[in-house]
């Protein structure tokens, strides 16, 4: 009898004793630090997430220059298409009331000793500096051009048209090419009468 219970108890320590040492492995291969196998993104921050928190914190981080600054490029970008559009609404309008002009006074181009042509293209490209010239103040520099040029070789069609694009007056121009006041008065009546007689032929 005593040998049945002394074996009974044998075989009873024998199995707690194993059952600790199991539990002691699975306990140690589930330590080290490192996300469980099954969920291999646990305790790792997506990569998304830093990515996203630098856009929409960089307003925040900079007192709203980011947002100011997106806001001003797109504001000035927009000035310089409207700007643009502007100009080139401006060139063609007088590009057209210039072939109205030439239409109404067919012969004026010829009586002024050139074409209708060498004046329309001319004109074109006087209005891509300067979208605000007028047809009639076109003509006129063409006129003083040919008048002065043979007495003041600077003053040229050129250099009237260019100050025209500089904001200044015909009579202003001629000054500042070398004529005097009066000068400059007189060349400009006589080109006046000279268009105004080519518009009859």
């Amino acid at each position: 009898m005593k040998s049945l219970v002394l074996a009974l108890a044998i075989v009873l320590v024998s199995g707690l004793h194993y059952t600790t040492f199991a539990q002691g492995r699975g306990g140690g291969r589930g330590q080290g630090g490192g996300p469980p196998s099954g969920n291999p993104g646990m305790g790792r921050q997506p990569s998304s997430i830093g990515v996203d928190r630098g856009i929409n914190t960089s307003s925040d981080r900079s007192n709203g220059r980011a947002d100011i600054g997106r806001g001003t490029a797109s504001d000035n970008s927009r000035g310089r298409s409207d700007a643009g559009l502007e100009r080139a609404r401006l060139q063609r309008e007088n590009a057209r009331r210039a072939d109205d002009e030439l239409n109404d006074h067919p012969g004026m181009a010829g009586h002024l000793h050139t074409t209708a042509n060498a004046l329309r293209s001319g004109y074109q490209n006087a209005l891509l500096t300067n979208p605000d010239l007028s047809f009639g103040n076109y003509v006129a520099a063409t006129r003083l051009g040919t008048n002065l040029g043979r007495n003041h070789p600077n003053i040229t069609t050129t250099a009237i048209l260019s100050g025209l694009a500089n904001g200044r007056s015909i009579g202003r121009t001629l000054q500042d090419l070398g004529l005097s006041e009066q000068e400059a008065r007189d060349a400009k009546k006589q080109a006046e009468r000279e268009i105004k007689e080519a518009k009859k032929r």
